[in-house]
């Protein structure tokens, strides 16, 4: 290790790293652009910005945008709450299940392996659309109303499945045989010497099943509505934006002023207050992250 740091790069190694780094630093500058107008429109007027427009610093510093986000606190606490839970209960329920049937499919001794994976694989090609989903959930199983309606339309996707099933196959076989060698059972196999092996893939697909439950929105206003005390938070989010136009729309046609009326500062802080917890969650699995997403893509 100390012979590399006293290794003396030539000009031309040296010029392509400075070249390097230099775009890579105009990149990731580009990439956080957007989130600074974000913020720096949340805590501006809005009667300013509409004039003026975004910038990179607060134009007329207030707090009205924030005050309309958390005028109901215990609501958007309960909100937080409900996204929380969902996010972790089904990102972890999701992983072990998508872990299982990827690790089955991909098995030689699974005897219908074959025939699961093309009807895994045929799903993403053809959907059965909104109507008979939300009249199978709502009348069938009862679900209206209810998280759990939420809650299990996303705890997989066909993609998924297949990202994970086509990571498996880079666990070696003889390691399965050696389980059963030492008399282990599938699901023991399964716990305890495929599932470490797995962690680039979990920490990929946990990311995926975590956003998509964090931003989710439709379903619960498909089949939450107002029926539940607490909604999740991007639907409650949504609703506070809803209320803020229909107030401003309202006052409009009565003639009264509403420049003072947060419209595009309130969809800034809203954002930002959505994307501001899960944002810490991608410095966590990014070690896995690109590993995972380059070992499952491979075609095998």
């Amino acid at each position: 290790m100390g012979d590399r740091k006293n290794i003396k790069l030539d000009k031309s190694t040296l010029a392509v790293r400075i070249v390097a780094y230099v775009v890579v630093t105009l990149f990731a500058l580009v990439c956080i652009l957007p989130f600074l107008l974000m913020i720096s429109a949340s805590f501006s007027s809005e009667a300013i910005i509409s004039k003026e427009g975004f910038g990179l610093f607060p134009k007329g510093f207030t707090l009205t945008a924030y005050e309309w986000v958390f005028r109901y606190p215990k609501m958007l606490l309960g909100s937080y709450v409900v996204t929380i839970i969902m996010t972790a209960g089904g990102t972890l329920v999701g992983l072990f299940i998508i872990a299982m049937t990827g690790y089955a499919l991909q098995r030689q001794d699974f005897p219908f392996r074959n025939a699961i994976s093309f009807f895994i694989y045929f799903t993403t090609l053809f959907s059965a659309g909104m109507a008979p989903t939300f009249i199978w959930v709502s009348r069938y199983l009862q679900l209206k109303g209810s998280y759990m309606a939420v809650f299990l339309q996303l705890l997989m996707t066909p993609w998924l499945i297949i990202l994970m099933k086509n990571f498996t196959k880079s666990v070696p076989y003889e390691i399965t045989e050696s389980g059963k060698i030492d008399g282990a059972g599938d699901f023991r196999i399964f716990i305890s010497l495929i599932l470490p092996m797995l962690k680039p893939a979990l920490a990929t697909i946990g990311l995926f099943l975590a956003l998509g439950y964090w931003n989710e929105w439709y379903n619960s206003m498909l089949y939450l509505g107002s029926s539940v005390p607490y909604k999740p938070l991007q639907y409650n989010l949504y609703c506070i934006i809803n209320q803020a136009n229909a107030l401003k729309s309202s006052m409009a046609g009565a003639n009264v002023t509403v420049t003072s009326l947060p419209s595009n500062t309130l969809k800034m802080a809203t954002a930002v207050v959505s994307t501001g917890p899960i944002i810490f969650l991608y410095p966590f699995v990014q070690k896995y992250f690109i590993s995972g997403i380059t070992i499952g893509a491979v075609k095998g």
